[in-house]
């Protein structure tokens, strides 16, 4: 079983950036894609980015693209959201996640617990 740990997340003023790390351990990661979601009210969880632990494959939300940046590495096991020019709807706790290739967060097997992001106008 892998287990993922989220850290990065704070405060910030808009405009602002800030890059999220989410570790893993446990089973190897190759056979998943790692996203990164947030909560949406009243729906399951918002897909923001994701990427293919292997062959670095890369898919964004409309809202955050051109913004935010998904990338891994693998020595140290740990996936990366650089976000840049941060707005104050990017207000969110951010959720890293392992599963299939999926825009759907109900597909993915293994969760985080989550770090908050707050950008301030």
């Amino acid at each position: 079983q892998v287990q993922l740990v989220e850290s990065g997340g704070g405060l910030v003023p808009a405009g602002g950036s800030l890059r999220l790390s989410c570790a893993a351990s446990g089973r190897t990661l190759s056979r998943y894609a790692m996203g990164w979601f947030r909560p949406a009210p009243g729906k399951e969880h918002e897909f923001v980015a994701l990427i293919t632990w292997v062959g670095g494959s890369t898919d964004y939300a409309d809202s955050v693209k051109g913004r935010f940046t998904i990338s891994r590495e693998y020595a140290k096991n740990t996936l990366y959201l650089q976000m840049n020019t941060l707005k104050p709807e990017d207000t969110a706790v951010y959720y890293c996640a392992a599963g299939p290739y999926s825009f759907r967060s109900s597909e993915y097997e293994v969760w985080g617990q989550g770090t908050q992001v707050t950008v301030s106008s």
